[in-house]
């Protein structure tokens, strides 16, 4: 990086574009309404191509054939070179880009609003710029409940125009920076993973063949397990958990959400839904101490120990603990992809038999066989998978720390050069001069 680089320059000459999120403009640029650069296309079907939709900033095909055609029948055509806008329900997803400048041919929902340009501009810097605008002031449009906006609503929004080698300019700079920072974040992303990788790793290693790497090793008669410590034993599941089938006659114990990451937490804390207490009676309740599962995400490690008291969907399993044993360890073996293959191979198939319903029943669970090392060993792996673990989060932690800070970065730096705040290399600064950007019908 040149020094050029490492000190923005500016323009010499400023004015006030009198729209907020802009702020001031270099003198020369001007200042239009979005509807006199931009028209909506009248709705075009199309139904020779494949559906689409808006996926964070980008227009993106989705599956045909899981869109009737009768649905598909409605939907309208977007172009390559066009602007595709999402203004459904705005108040849902403050987070994703819902201005897209099209790059393949696709039809999508009707909802959508279809832009198309008015005059000659450099599509690529307006790409960026509504990219700014979509972020800065449209979520802030709309009304109802659903916040759904139409093309009138943002028809008087007011937009940039700086002259077109300027556009063409700020879009090949920004073409350029995006593109390293987006490299430098698919990296980080990428070191994300071989941590995560390395952890679970760590894990599945300690909880299947200990942490004395020459201890002597035996078969365990298990295909999954393979070798294990010659002083453990492996045991079926059914001789250390049975199954409680408790059932709440109230409804009024607290609702408990069993979920991937957070694992056992009250409902409110995920769900703005209320249930009324008549329609939980029935529910299974948990004590605190013991373990619960989701019969159908088993394979992906959906347990927990519960923390104090509640109800759980009747859907769930509870067991309690028949045997001496540290809860931390069977917690984070059911959570490993071994074992997490061991349940998907168990489980069972409900009506149709699709993926989607299969079950691990209780009696499925209970036949599949586990190591069982001496419960102070259990505790010593479990110390250790906390120190390693408590590592290599503090790794990842700074991964994305780095990565959010890249990614403001980004948005700076497009804010800055789409709305003159900078200067990129290669514009001369015509600030002092009386030419003017011309939008050329």
């Amino acid at each position: 990086m040149n020094k050029a680089e490492k000190q923005p320059l500016t323009y010499k000459s400023y004015k006030d574009s009198s729209e907020g999120w802009i702020g001031d403009i270099p003198k020369h640029w001007e200042v239009k309404k979005l509807k006199h650069l931009f028209y909506e296309k009248k709705h075009t079907q199309n139904l020779e191509l494949n559906c689409g939709a808006i996926s964070f900033g980008k227009v993106v095909r989705k599956n045909d054939e899981q869109i009737l055609l009768s649905t598909k029948a409605s939907y309208q055509e977007v172009l390559k070179g066009e602007f595709l806008i999402n203004p459904l329900n705005l108040n849902y997803d403050l987070i994703s880009l819902r201005i897209a400048l099209s790059e393949i041919d696709v039809v999508v929902s009707a909802g959508y609003i279809v832009l198309k340009t008015s005059c000659a501009i450099d599509k690529n810097y307006f790409k960026y710029l509504l990219h700014r605008y979509d972020v800065a002031y449209m979520k802030l449009l709309g009304s109802g409940v659903r916040q759904t906006i139409s093309f009138n609503h943002i028809a008087d929004s007011l937009l940039l125009i700086p002259p077109q080698p300027e556009q063409i300019a700020i879009a090949n700079f920004l073409d350029q920076k995006t593109a390293k920072i987006d490299q430098a974040i698919n990296t980080k992303d990428k070191q994300i993973t071989l941590l995560k990788e390395r952890k679970q790793i760590l894990i599945q290693n300690a909880v299947t063949r200990g942490l004395d790497p020459d201890a002597p090793m035996r078969d365990s008669g298990v295909d999954w397990i393979g070798e294990i410590p010659e002083h453990w034993t492996a045991t079926k599941l059914k001789f250390i958990f049975k199954e409680i089938n408790k059932r709440s006659n109230t409804g009024t114990e607290v609702l408990l959400s069993l979920r991937m990451e957070r694992g056992l937490v009250p409902h409110n804390d995920v769900s703005d839904k209320h249930i009324p207490a008549e329609n939980l009676i029935d529910y299974k309740i948990v004590e605190e101490g013991q373990f619960v599962m989701n019969r159908m995400r088993a394979s992906i490690g959906i347990f927990d120990i519960a923390h104090a008291r509640g109800l759980v969907s009747p859907d769930y399993a509870i067991f309690e603990v028949l045997k001496d044993i540290h809860k931390e360890f069977y917690l984070k073996l059911f959570k490993t992809t071994v074992l997490g293959t061991q349940f998907r191979l168990s489980s069972k198939g409900l009506g149709t038999g699709s993926s989607g319903f299969m079950r691990l029943y209780t009696e499925n669970f209970g036949g599949i066989k586990v190591p069982f090392p001496p419960v102070e060993e259990q505790k010593l792996i479990i110390d250790f998978i906390e120190v390693e673990s408590d590592k290599i989060n503090k790794a990842i932690a700074l991964q994305e720390k780095q990565i959010e800070k890249l990614k403001e970065y980004k948005a700076t730096l497009i804010n800055s050069a789409v709305t003159g705040k900078i200067r990129v290399p290669g514009v001369e600064d015509i600030s002092t001069q009386s030419k003017e950007a011309v939008c050329t019908p």
